[in-house]
């Protein structure tokens, strides 16, 4: 979207389409990906050296890795042997998601080290954000980004101005100083997701409606933006893969689930109540020894889990995806 004459500060609360009914309370995060891979030790051995991640836990053919310094899980990988290498457009599901940096510093640094290891990346400047694009060894779609203070977001109306401009790789570079790249650093969490979806329409009514998410940009070609409360966007949703796509089959690499989490238990039964007012499936989760969760499935089948905000790994398992 261009920078038009009439650009004001986009301050909390004064951008996004609202919801008709319900609404995500204040405090929502993202939690941990869930990702089916082919070859477990492949895959550490990217998102460990390239990406800069450790293993929290490991069992079997299933992992949980986090930041440096951090015990939050942000990604969950699978091993099913011989899954089929994702496709890069062409199927539902997952585009990408994304690892929020905690500041430009971290994210000059992680320039400096791609460089370094000859890794090949995209680069964009969305405006809100600075970000950097990879593919992991299923060709899985990974953004990595840090945030523009929020004193330099701008809208239109109520629209949030995001665009897709080349990126200052050598404004990113100096910002990082003389300190190395150690890895993914404390902070880090999962910013946002972004999905192929087969209908804009479909998706407004589901992830804002249903599930609760404003809509903050809606002029960008072919994609829809969504947030809860104030941010600029936790979902991304995209028509990009074309109108013949078609969901992963069980067989292929793909997102097997995200997770939004809410702060308290009483926020779980609101946004169960309004999934099933829209007709939504919805599962409780309550298991001895784990905290409840609601389980659902936007309408091309991927696998969204609401629970309630915890710190570290607390009743967090690399077990398999049930």
């Amino acid at each position: 979207m261009d920078s038009a004459d009439g650009a004001q500060p986009a301050t909390p609360g004064s951008y996004g389409r609202l919801p008709r009914d319900y609404r995500l309370p204040e405090g929502i995060r993202l939690g941990a990906v869930r990702l089916q891979i082919a070859d477990l030790d492949r895959s550490l051995a990217f998102y460990q050296t390239t990406l800069g991640l450790r293993v929290l836990r490991r069992n079997g053919p299933h992992a949980v890795l986090g930041a440096h310094a951090d015990d939050t899980p942000l990604v969950m990988l699978h091993e099913r042997p011989g899954a089929r290498t994702a496709p890069t457009r062409s199927r539902l599901g997952l585009f990408h998601f994304a690892i929020l940096l905690p500041d430009r510093p971290s994210l000059g640094r992680f320039v400096r080290h791609l460089a370094q290891i000859d890794a090949a990346a995209g680069a964009s400047d969305h405006l809100v954000s600075e970000s950097l694009y990879l593919r992991d060894p299923d060709n899985l779609g990974i953004e990595v980004y840090a945030d523009r203070p929020r004193s330099t977001w701008r809208r239109v109306g109520r629209q949030l101005m995001m665009a897709t401009d080349p990126l200052d790789v050598r404004g990113l570079e100096r910002a990082a100083g003389d300190a190395a790249w150690t890895g993914m650093p404390p902070g880090t969490v999962v910013g946002h997701v972004h999905l192929h979806v087969g209908d804009l329409s479909v998706a407004s009514d589901f992830f804002g409606e249903a599930l609760g998410l404003d809509i903050t940009v809606w002029d960008y070609p072919g994609a829809l933006f969504f947030a809860a409360r104030s941010y600029h966007h936790h979902l991304g949703a995209n028509v990009w893969a074309g109108r013949d796509a078609q969901p992963p089959t069980e067989d292929d690499a793909q997102l097997l689930e995200w997770t939004i989490e809410l702060p308290d238990v009483a926020s779980l039964g609101l946004l169960a109540d309004s999934l099933a007012r829209a007709g939504r499936p919805v599962e409780h989760v309550e298991r001895a020894g784990a905290q409840p969760a609601v389980l659902t499935r936007d309408p091309w089948g991927t696998r969204l889990r609401a629970d309630v905000a915890q710190e570290g790994l607390r009743n967090v398992s690399p077990a398999p995806y049930t």
